[in-house]
C-alpha cells in the first residue's frame, strides 16, 4: 500500500479488495455447485479449458502452457482419454507427436454447464434483487471490470 495504513481511503480499499475477494471466491464455488464437473481435478478441468479457448495441441505444449512435467501431463491427458473427453491424432507434421482435442460430447458437456450456471446466476438476480439492486449491481460490475482490465 503506498498510503498511510491510518488513512481511511486505504483502510477502506483493503477492506473492499478482501470483502471482494472472499465473494469471489464464494460465487465460483456456488457457480461450479449448479454444474456437474464430475469428477476431474483442477489440472485436468485446466487442460478441457485451454483446448476449448486455444484449440488442438500437444501433450509437450500443454505440459509447458500449464507449468507441469510432460510425464504429469501424459497421466491427465490419459485419464481425459478414457473418459471420452479428449481424443488424440497423429500430428501431420510430425507423425510422432499426438495432436490432443475436445471431442464432440465434451463440448456438449462444457456447454451444458455453463448454461446451467448462467441460468442458476440469471433466476437468482431475478429473484433477489429489486430492480434498483440490479441497476448498481451493473453499475459495480462496470467498476469490477475496471479493476481487471489491462
Amino acid at each position: 500500500m503506498t498510503a498511510s495504513p491510518d488513512d481511511p481511503q486505504t483502510a477502506l480499499a483493503a477492506a473492499l479488495a478482501q470483502d471482494i475477494r472472499g465473494l469471489a471466491g464464494k460465487l465460483k464455488r456456488r457457480l461450479r455447485e449448479q454444474s456437474d464437473a464430475g469428477d476431474l481435478t483442477p489440472s485436468q478441468t485446466a487442460v478441457l479449458l485451454r483446448l476449448e479457448k486455444h484449440g488442438p495441441a500437444t501433450t509437450s505444449s500443454l505440459a509447458r502452457a500449464e507449468g507441469m512435467r510432460p510425464q504429469s501431463m501424459g497421466t491427465v491427458i490419459d485419464a481425459l482419454q478414457n473418459a471420452g473427453l479428449v481424443r488424440g491424432a497423429p500430428d501431420p507434421k510430425d507423425g510422432r507427436q499426438t495432436i490432443l482435442s475436445l471431442t464432440d460430447e465434451c463440448r456438449r458437456w462444457l456447454g451444458e454447464g455453463r448454461a446451467a450456471r448462467q441460468d442458476w446466476l440469471f433466476r437468482t438476480i431475478q429473484a433477489r434483487l429489486s430492480e434498483e439492486e440490479q441497476d448498481a449491481l451493473t453499475a459495480a460490475v462496470k467498476l469490477l471490470q475496471r479493476i481487471v482490465d489491462d
